[in-house]
């Protein structure tokens, strides 16, 4: 069986680089904010070593959709509040990035929604996105969420959902929508949450992380 660590080892072999524990950004076209929220990544790889053991680099790298860099990373996260656009290159390295055993992890920081779903129709045109269910792993990963994804923030008040695509039974990508997870990770200064918000935001977050790195 060719396992995610094999295809991973093969594809970064044969493009001469090494596999590392990190995360990246994705910066995206379209004229969205790609780089919102700077401190959130920081403190949620700083979370996520102290907590669960990752060993990752202190500040996340920086891909394009369309780099072969994307492969050095088994979660790349996306955020923004605008227009998002993917080229037919983009799509097709993000499709082959995330079929042999990427992770992406797309977070609305608000208004991103109708932009990011129209996009992901280039990305998998026979896929939509899917409400993940309550006894999903990634709501149990490392912390339990046994009502699913926290709300963080609550711009238009409607509830928070996860919603992903699923590969031969593996969650590929993940879509947090109504629940800014993002703004949630940043420094408490910046949007004035309380702590036990900052803190389910962080733990969801690691659970996330968690996920990615190990299925």
């Amino acid at each position: 069986m060719i396992t995610k660590l094999t295809t991973f080892l093969f594809l970064l072999v044969f493009s001469g680089m090494t596999l590392a524990q990190d995360i990246a950004v994705l910066q995206y076209n379209g004229g969205g904010d790609w780089y919102s929220n700077p401190t959130a990544l920081p403190n949620l790889i700083s979370f996520c070593n102290q907590n669960i053991k990752t060993a990752m680099s202190s500040k996340p790298k920086t891909v394009k959709p369309e780099s072969v860099d994307i492969f050095q990373y088994p979660y790349i996260h996306m955020t923004g509040h605008g227009n998002v656009f993917f080229t037919e290159q983009d799509a097709e390295n993000l499709r082959n990035y995330l079929l042999s055993g990427g992770f992406l992890h797309i977070d609305d920081n608000y208004g991103m929604e109708p932009y990011i779903r129209k996009e992901l129709i280039k990305v998998f045109p026979d896929q939509q996105l899917v409400e993940l269910p309550l006894s999903h792993p990634i709501f149990s990963a490392e912390y339990k969420f046994p009502q699913g994804l926290p709300k963080i923030h609550e711009h238009d008040g409607e509830r928070p959902q996860a919603l992903g695509i699923i590969n031969e039974g593996r969650l590929v990508l993940l879509f947090t929508f109504e629940s800014d997870l993002g703004d949630g990770w940043e420094n408490p200064e910046i949007h004035n949450d309380s702590e036990e918000v900052r803190q389910k935001a962080l733990k969801m977050g690691a659970n996330i992380i968690k996920y990615a790195f190990e299925n």
